[in-house]
């Protein structure tokens, strides 16, 4: 039973990845588009843990780990981009 209910998460999820990838490139302005990566790097973080969850193995939260810290960063890094144009002063 809970393998059902993990490919339908994984399947939502990735539904919702290819929901966030129409919001990039349909977006109006360029914090739209920001907005959406930083969402796609939270399902994308899901997509991971569930898979991890499947296959019992620790590597895969342990890579969602890595993928959060680098996500928060770039999200940071874009949006210090957007208001100031530069990133480092």
């Amino acid at each position: 039973m809970i393998t059902y209910a993990l490919m339908f998460g994984l399947g939502s999820f990735g539904l919702a990845l290819v929901f966030n990838l129409y919001r990039i490139i349909r977006a109006d302005n360029l914090a739209d588009r920001i907005l959406a990566l930083d969402t796609m790097v939270i399902n994308s973080i899901a997509i991971l843990i569930l898979f991890g969850i499947l296959e019992s193995t620790r590597v895969y939260f342990e890579a969602s780990m890595l993928f959060a810290m680098v996500g928060f960063v770039s999200t940071v890094a874009y949006c210090r981009f957007l208001l100031r144009g530069d990133i480092i002063e």
